[in-house]
């Protein structure tokens, strides 16, 4: 099985599919045993993930690469939409935000700072209008609970009872739609 083994001063194993493969986490102490007992002890998981993978860049290659113009167009569209959004679920919640920032990010689709500036990808303008608002909804409620607690996602639910259906259609096609952006041609 082949994989890129990254070691550091963690204190655990761990591991990782990404575009390029499997990417193995093992402290500077893990011996070349331990390491393949972990990927046996694993290889369902990452059979699973392979195909996962496999499936992804099928389903990418079925749509044309994103252009800088697409991107730049994208994010044009992004700054007028979602700061409406934002406008609205933070009123709901009763929260104020600072800065609203529009990029184009590789990895994820939202952040809130402890400052409470708040960032969002433009790839969300490929999405149904539901994702970007469980996206927005769940950086608004960043602004109240800066963790993933259950007090967190009872305050997403209530502003938003739909969140976790199209939060999961966002897992479900959301890699294909950031594979499309890093296929970028320029």
């Amino acid at each position: 099985m082949e994989y890129k083994l990254i070691r550091s001063k963690r204190k655990t194993l761990s591991m990782q599919m990404t575009e390029g493969g499997l990417v193995v986490r093992a402290p500077f102490s893990a011996s070349e045993k331990s390491i393949s007992d972990f990927l046996k002890k694993h290889e369902r998981w990452i059979k699973k993930r392979e195909e996962e993978l496999e499936r992804r860049l099928a389903e990418a290659e079925k749509y044309p690469p994103l252009t800088d113009e697409d991107i730049i167009e994208l994010a044009e569209a992004a700054r007028s939409y979602i700061p409406q959004r934002v406008a609205r679920y933070a009123d709901m919640a009763g929260v104020k935000y600072g800065r609203i920032t529009i990029r184009n990010q590789r990895t994820r689709w939202g952040s809130c700072s402890s400052k409470g500036n708040l960032n969002f990808n433009c790839l969300l303008m490929l999405t149904p209008p539901e994702v970007i608002d469980s996206v927005v909804v769940h950086e608004v409620c960043h602004l109240k609970h800066m963790d993933h607690s259950a007090r967190f996602y009872r305050d997403v639910r209530r502003l938003y009872p739909e969140y976790d259906k199209w939060n999961g259609w966002l897992k479900k096609n959301g890699k294909v739609i950031l594979m499309r952006a890093e296929r970028r041609e320029t």
